[in-house]
């Protein structure tokens, strides 16, 4: 067990499971779900997500693709796009900077939070991994939220207001557990105020210890389309400083990654 889930389960010992169903949660108590709720989606602050991604489009299945995300802390991340008809693809994530490198270009493409959102499997669901670096949360209610499954479950509905301008979404209604944190769904909001997705998140196991192993995304616009996300492995993984330069993705060869 890590020492933040440690201190998480204390947190909730001291202050009383029942009372932290029924009383609003403290400003630093939210803090602390937001983080466990990171903590069950990725758990690592360096690592290697592998991530397959089925597009589904009136339930039958459409196309899939497979993206390697390096993440590494203060909201550094890499992706690089794995699938033969996206190959020599990759968006470096820097802060609230973002780079496409395409194939044969000779330089990275500047491109802005919301360009980063367009296409049908959208990077910014798959390389936007934290919440507690890119939002502030509000506790807004305890409340039974329904699943994926249709289970209900007695949740902290928590909004989140973007406090970066590289947050993927202006707004996210967040319901997490309130027994331990883990996400059970979202509502996600564009910088409009227009909901654009709705996500639900899959309880599993990755190396005996509970996990979110996929995200499935209801499309709000399109209703006939939904994306879900696969996390295959999460890998604690040290990228070298170089992968993080424009300039250098644009004059090497990254298929190795």
């Amino acid at each position: 067990m890590s020492k933040f889930i440690q201190l998480f389960a204390i947190s909730l010992l001291s202050i009383g499971v029942h009372n932290v169903a029924s009383a609003e949660l403290l400003p630093q108590q939210v803090t602390d779900y937001i983080q466990r709720a990171d903590d069950f989606r990725l758990g690592e602050e360096s690592s290697q997500v592998i991530s397959h991604v089925a597009m589904y489009e009136d339930n039958v299945l459409d196309k899939t693709r497979q993206y390697n995300v390096y993440t590494r802390p203060n909201r550094e991340s890499l992706v690089v796009f794995k699938s033969s008809v996206e190959a020599g693809q990759k968006m470096l994530m820097l802060q609230d900077n973002f780079w496409l490198q395409m194939p044969k270009s000779r330089r990275p493409i500047r491109i802005t939070a919301m360009q980063k959102l367009l296409g049908e499997a959208s990077v910014g669901d798959i390389s936007s991994l934290t919440w507690s670096e890119d939002y502030q949360g509000a506790w807004i209610a305890s409340e039974a939220v329904q699943d994926e499954q249709q289970k209900s479950i007695a949740s902290h509905h928590i909004q989140l207001t973007a406090k970066t301008s590289s947050a993927s979404y202006q707004t996210i209604d967040l319901w997490l557990d309130e027994r331990n944190g883990f996400p059970i769904k979202a509502d996600l909001y564009l910088r409009s105020g227009k909901l654009a997705k709705k996500a639900f998140f899959t309880r599993g196991e990755r190396n005996g210890d509970i996990a979110v192993t996929a995200m499935t995304l209801f499309d709000a616009i399109q209703a006939n389309k939904k994306t879900v996300i696969e996390y295959r492995s999460i890998t604690p993984w040290q990228l070298d400083d170089k992968y993080y330069n424009p300039s250098f993705l644009a004059r090497n060869n990254t298929t190795e990654l």
